[in-house]
Order: structure tokens, then C-alpha cells, then sequence
């Protein structure tokens, strides 16, 4: 496949980068620019605005220098999406530090080997949060709906922060992948590279304000490396206590949010809410979607019922969130069966094991180059030797160009399996089965078999409990599409697919099923 590159991102960010951290001045500035607008507003009506969630990060700053956080040091925030949690990581941010947050969905001893991983020299954490990183200086931070008492017991207002100047290439978060596939490894991001997202996501632009509402955790990387642009456009960012579909279509109704945000495992449960199609949902001019594919059913149904156009943004942790699109324009075929082109400022290649650029039409892997890629993962050079070659990003996703220029992906490199000597690519399999009438949704993994090495189990969970399809239906649906070596050799019927504390099907937890049952 010949090199695919997106449009150029443009000039330089607009933002000031001169004499402080990037954060800092995207705050300073938009505290000046927005004063009183509200910045963010929780589930419950409490508003932060912008002048305050600078002046109390500058008062946290404050205490965390008290507490002997300096540039270079390391904090790990263990804290629920929420005010607590964007102005901890403000303030350590105009004091030169790193941030890395922990998913507060992770078991304790997840906890444990992310906190090893990382080495913070500060955790800030809600009790709940605290099994599993006894072994580290804990503060334990109680969120409340009060802004008095808002991080009361690091708040210093008896003198400024500590005065750090601007440098690229000092490291600003960590990143935790979700862990699907092994332990945790912590992307690290520069002031560089939140500034180059800054310039992809918004062309370096401020804003007129608006409302949106972040569809991740905000220790995932679609918060940590897009809180500056989402500051500098003036928006008022509503936080969700909990993420629920009702919850978020309360949202759009009485706000008319114009955008849709999540990964499609979220679209598929508003989708699903009882009393979706009495919902006002006019305002929504376009469903936007990350993380990976989305199952063609879903992104038509969503097309459908939304009517709005539905873009899929692929990008991974270690990419920075950015990487390819699909049009909002996409004809059908694009939009139902491709991950689109490379956005601005990104150029991606479809390689072979060798690392040679793979020929047209074939299967390898992606491989992305771009200003948002991760400097590395933290404290491991190893695997960050195995990733990142020569400025381009291994994303370890199988896929192919097809004839208009979109990338369809094939799966993981780490999820294909070889049934009797032939490469299996799941999400190929996966693409066909969902299209039945009767799948809502499907997953493909291997189970160990004797004779053919590997055979390809469905999992399935049906449009309707009642009437769930059999295997012989699924067999004679995808039969004229797959190779009879491709097609399931068994079925299982679940209620739900497992989900991860990214929000992706839960693979692992799958194939080890399938593996205690050989």
C-alpha cells in the first residue's frame, strides 16, 4: 500500500507556548478570555468557572509544592471524574509535573502493578481508591458538591505556585492502556504533543463556547490530551457522575448539543434507552465516535435514528487519540465498512511482518506517523523499542486499503488465530455475522481445538432472548461472504459482552473462557 497522509495540520498553534506549561497558559488565558462562563458542570448543577478553576489549580499548585511535588515529579490521581480530578491535574500541570491517572473501575490489585509501572512521588485518592497503593505518599481527597470546600485540604492561597517556564518536551500526562492484552503501560505525552492536538482537533482556534459532555474517564487518553482544546473553544464541559444513557440524552435534550461523543459500545445503549424515538433529538447534527470500528449495524441504526451522519474516529492511547476518520459526507460503504482516511497532520502505511510497505489489497498492520504520537511508554524502553520505529507508531491493528482509499481493519495482530493452517482475522467475521437480523452484538475468538489447532467460537448476544439464532442460521448467513474455514464452529449465547474499564469487549476474559472449556 502505497503512504496515505492527511491534509496538513496547519500553522502553528495560536496558543500561547512562550513563558509557561501549555496547560497553564490555555487556562490563563481562558480565564481571561471567559471569565464567568461556567467551564465545567456536574450532574447536580455545581458550576466551576473558568476564572475559578484557574485561581483554585493555582492555590492547589501551592499546596502540592508544599508537599514537596516539583517539576519532573510525578503524581497519580486515583480520583472519579469530576472537579477534583481537572484541577489536580491543572495544578500539577503550571508546576512543571507529570499526571497519570488510574481508571477508578480498576481492581486493587490492577491498582497495584499500575502504580509500580509508574512510580508517582504523589497519589491523590477517594477511599475507595486507596486498596492497592498503600505502598506510596497518599493524599485521600473526598469529592464534594461544595466549591468552598473543594480540595480544602491542598488549597494555599498565602503566595503563587512556583513560576515553571514552557518546554515541549517535558513530560506533561501518562496514558494507561486499558490492559486488555497484559499489564497496563503508561503512554507519556509532551506540552509538544497536546499543542499538535490542540492544532488537529481544533486548527489552534478558540472558541464561542457551547456545551459537550466527555464520553471518557478522565484518565483515558480522549480527556487528558483534549482537555486543552476543549477549554480553549469556551465550551462548558458537562461531567457525568456515572456515564448512562438517559443520563446523556437528558443532556442533549435540554442543552441541544450538536455532537454526539463516545466509543460505539455507548451508542449502541442510547440506541437501546426505551424511550429513545420520544426524545427531542434534532439538535444532533453529527454522531462522533473513537477508540476503534463500529459494528455496521450499529453506525446504521445510529445514522437512522439520530439522523445525523456518523463519523468513526480509530486512534489508540500510544496515537494520542488522533488518527483516522471517516467523512461526515461518507457514502455508505465508507461509513458502514471502514475506519475512513488519515486526519490532518497524519500519515498511515499497511506494512508486512517486515516491516516492508505491503502491497495493494493486502492484510498487514497499520502503522501511523503523526505530531500526537506518544513520546514512549513510561519507564520502559523496551516496549517502547517495540512500538515506535523511526517516528511511526506499530498499532498492532491488521488492516487494508481498499480501492476508494479507506482503511478496513482486520482485527489484532493479537487476536488473529490459525484454524487448520489459515489466518483468521475476527473482526472480518465479525463485520458479516453482526448483519444477521438476529445478532445485536457478536464477538469471534479462537478456542483451542485438537485437530485444527484453533477454531472460531461466536459469541453472541440476540436482538431478542427469546428467538436467539443457531449456528446453522449464522453458518448459511455468512457462507457467501467467508471461507468455510473462517465461518464459527460453535456458538455461544450471552445477555451482555463483557466490557474492559476502556469500554472495549473484554477479549481476554473471552478467549480464557473458551480456553477452560477446551
Amino acid at each position: 500500500m502505497k503512504p496515505q497522509t492527511g491534509t496538513p495540520a496547519g500553522p502553528e498553534s495560536q496558543l500561547a507556548l512562550g513563558d509557561r506549561p501549555f496547560i497553564q497558559s490555555v487556562v490563563n488565558d481562558a480565564a481571561r478570555k471567559y471569565l464567568d462562563r461556567t467551564a465545567l458542570q456536574l450532574s447536580s448543577g455545581t458550576e466551576l468557572t473558568y476564572r475559578n478553576l484557574d485561581l483554585i489549580s493555582d492555590e492547589v499548585a501551592t499546596g502540592l509544592a508544599a508537599r514537596g511535588l516539583r517539576e519532573g515529579g510525578v503524581i497519580l490521581l486515583a480520583l472519579p471524574s469530576g472537579l477534583e480530578y481537572v484541577i489536580s491535574y491543572v495544578a500539577a500541570a503550571k508546576l512543571g509535573a507529570t499526571t497519570a491517572g488510574a481508571n477508578p473501575r480498576l481492581r486493587p490489585a490492577e491498582r497495584i502493578l499500575l502504580c509500580e509501572a509508574v512510580d508517582p512521588d504523589l497519589v491523590l485518592a477517594t477511599k475507595d481508591s486507596i486498596p492497592g497503593l498503600e505502598s506510596r505518599e497518599i493524599l485521600s481527597i473526598e469529592p464534594t458538591q461544595d466549591l468552598t470546600h473543594l480540595l480544602s485540604d491542598l488549597r494555599q492561597d498565602l503566595r503563587p505556585p512556583p513560576k515553571v517556564s514552557y518546554d515541549p518536551d517535558r513530560p506533561t500526562c501518562i496514558c494507561f492502556t486499558s490492559g486488555s492484552t497484559g499489564d497496563p503501560k503508561g503512554a507519556w505525552f509532551t506540552d509538544r504533543q497536546l499543542a499538535a492536538i490542540q492544532q488537529i482537533e481544533a486548527g489552534g482556534a478558540w472558541g464561542d463556547g457551547g456545551h459537550m459532555v466527555s464520553g471518557t474517564a478522565f484518565s483515558h487518553v480522549g480527556f487528558m490530551t483534549k482537555l486543552p482544546w476543549q477549554l480553549a473553544s469556551g465550551a462548558t464541559i458537562h461531567i457525568l457522575d456515572r456515564w448512562s444513557a438517559d443520563a446523556l440524552l437528558d443532556l442533549i435534550e435540554r442543552y441541544r448539543l450538536p455532537a454526539v461523543n463516545g466509543v460505539a459500545a455507548q451508542i449502541a445503549l442510547l440506541l437501546g434507552e426505551p424511550d429513545f424515538d420520544e426524545r427531542d433529538l434534532s439538535s444532533v447534527r453529527a454522531v462522533v465516535v473513537g477508540a476503534g470500528p463500529s459494528p455496521p449495524t450499529l453506525v446504521e441504526e445510529a445514522r437512522r435514528r439520530f439522523n445525523a451522519p456518523y463519523s468513526i474516529r480509530y486512534s489508540s492511547t500510544e496515537s494520542g487519540g488522533i488518527g483516522l476518520s471517516t467523512a461526515l459526507d461518507a457514502d455508505e460503504e465508507e461509513a458502514l465498512n471502514t475506519v475512513g482516511r488519515p486526519r490532518p497532520g497524519v500519515q498511515a502505511e499497511i506494512r508486512d511482518r517486515d516491516g516492508r510497505v505491503a502491497k495493494d489489497g493486502e492484510i498487514g498492520e497499520l502503522w501511523l506517523r503523526a505530531p500526537s504520537v506518544m513520546s514512549g511508554y513510561w519507564r520502559d524502553p523496551i516496549g517502547t523499542a517495540e512500538v515506535l520505529k523511526n517516528g511511526w507508531l506499530r498499532t498492532g491493528d491488521l488492516a487494508k486499503v481498499d480501492n476508494a482509499g479507506c482503511v478496513r481493519l482486520a482485527g489484532r495482530i493479537k487476536e488473529m488465530y490459525i484454524r487448520g493452517g489459515y489466518n483468521v482475522y475476527p473482526l472480518e467475521v465479525e463485520a458479516v455475522l453482526s448483519t444477521h437480523p438476529s445478532v445485536a452484538q457478536v464477538a469471534v475468538v479462537p478456542r483451542p481445538d485438537s485437530t485444527m489447532g484453533e477454531v472460531g467460537i461466536a459469541v453472541v448476544v440476540p436482538t431478542d432472548p427469546e428467538r436467539p439464532p443457531d449456528l446453522s442460521e449464522l453458518i448459511a448467513h455468512a457462507g457467501d461472504y467467508l471461507s468455510h474455514y473462517k465461518l464459527p464452529s460453535d456458538l455461544r449465547i450471552v445477555d451482555v459482552l463483557p466490557l474492559n474499564a476502556g469500554d472495549k469487549v473484554d477479549r481476554r476474559s473471552l478467549v480464557a473462557h473458551e480456553a477452560a472449556k477446551s
